[in-house]
């Protein structure tokens, strides 16, 4: 049984820009590109995301829900730095730290440095420090696994703090929409209802291979998960494999216009990406999935890494032109990097399982 702790920062990039500039605070504000260059949201404040507004969706749309809309470009070396303090604070506590991105991390406190037998004081001392040192508020979960802390963080936000007693995981996931777990998106929960499948207690009743069936290799996380159960370890200085992006379509896609126009969007995201964690990749793959499920991928491989918004979308496109759709239609796309090129990367490190016969939070 492990205590593990899930931090997630409020509205990062925007809160960061809403600090630094005061006449930003109390006003719906993305940090993306703008209408006019068909950029897109990297990150919405909250008086934003009340106009509906949200990371990955186009900016001309997010500008047509909130017309008074503040657009700020991103400052990545900025919240590097920031990030780099609050992964600081997060070592003063526990070395099994795992970056999922700039503002969001999991600890292990099964075994901690200040030996402090409550992983919820863990947090509150995290929330506490976090404030103090940077002017930023953040939410943290609790809870004996990484899918628990996970969902605890998404509670109570912003600001807050929530526990998952192991006592209480199974009731916990069993009373979840569907639509609400991690790992879940929009179209899967659409098929896991026609299925009958709207809360983890149904999830929980279907047997692995019916899940399998209907969901291939994911159909094992969901069986799991539905039991409150999660085995992966927090891993330290994990190595980034690769950086990209896709998006489900709640309708399919019949529009080859249309299908370039989400492609050039999802480029976007993956630029942001890449820049986010100063890398480029000599891989580009694009990943097709049509209506009725069936998934392709195209790869390329270039002599020199790339980043740069112009050249993901130019090779997307060439591969994406060079399948045959076959009136066919479009449920998914997606555009990923590989054989990344990242001087910071290090050695990933195997980590040991704790074994206690107790559990405190």
């Amino acid at each position: 049984m492990r205590k593990i702790i899930h931090v997630d920062m409020d509205a990062f990039y925007a809160s960061v820009e809403q600090r630094d500039n005061p006449s930003y605070r109390g006003k719906p504000l993305v940090v993306g590109g703008s209408p006019n260059q068909r950029g897109v949201v990297a990150a919405a404040s909250y008086e934003a995301r009340k106009f509906g507004i949200h990371s990955a969706m186009p900016s001309v749309t997010a500008f047509a829900k909130c017309p008074g809309l503040i657009f700020v470009r991103p400052r990545f070396d900025v919240y590097r730095e920031i990030s780099t303090s609050i992964h600081a604070i997060f070592k003063r506590y526990s070395d099994l730290v795992e970056g999922v991105s700039l503002d969001e991390a999991y600890l292990d406190v099964t075994e901690n440095r200040q030996n402090i037998p409550y992983a919820s004081t863990i947090a509150r001392h995290i929330k506490t420090a976090i404030f103090q040192e940077t002017q930023l508020t953040a939410t943290a979960g609790v809870s004996i696994n990484k899918f628990l802390a996970k969902m605890a963080s998404g509670q109570n936000k912003p600001n807050g703090l929530t526990v998952i007693l192991p006592e209480d995981a199974i009731a916990f996931v069993e009373q979840l929409p569907i639509e609400k777990f991690h790992g879940i998106g929009e179209v899967t929960a659409a098929k896991m209802h026609s299925l009958g499948i709207h809360s983890g207690a149904d999830l929980k009743e279907r047997t692995l291979s019916e899940l399998t069936h209907h969901f291939g290799k994911a159909g094992n996380y969901y069986y799991k998960i539905a039991r409150a159960e999660d085995d992966r370890p927090v891993e330290a200085n994990r190595v980034r494999k690769s950086v990209g992006a896709e998006t489900s379509f709640a309708q399919d896609l019949s529009d080859v216009g249309q299908m370039l126009q989400e492609l050039e969007q999802i480029a976007q995201i993956v630029e942001q990406r890449l820049e986010q964690h100063e890398t480029r990749g000599r891989t580009l793959t694009l990943k097709v999935k049509f209506s009725d499920y069936h998934q392709i991928t195209r790869s390329k491989t270039m002599l020199a890494p790339i980043s740069e918004l112009s050249t993901i979308f130019e090779i997307a496109k060439a591969l994406f032109e060079s399948i045959d759709l076959e009136n066919r239609s479009i449920r998914l796309l997606g555009i990923s990097l590989s054989n990344l090129d990242n001087a910071k990367q290090t050695q990933v490190i195997q980590l040991p399982l704790f074994k206690n016969a107790g559990i405190i939070f």
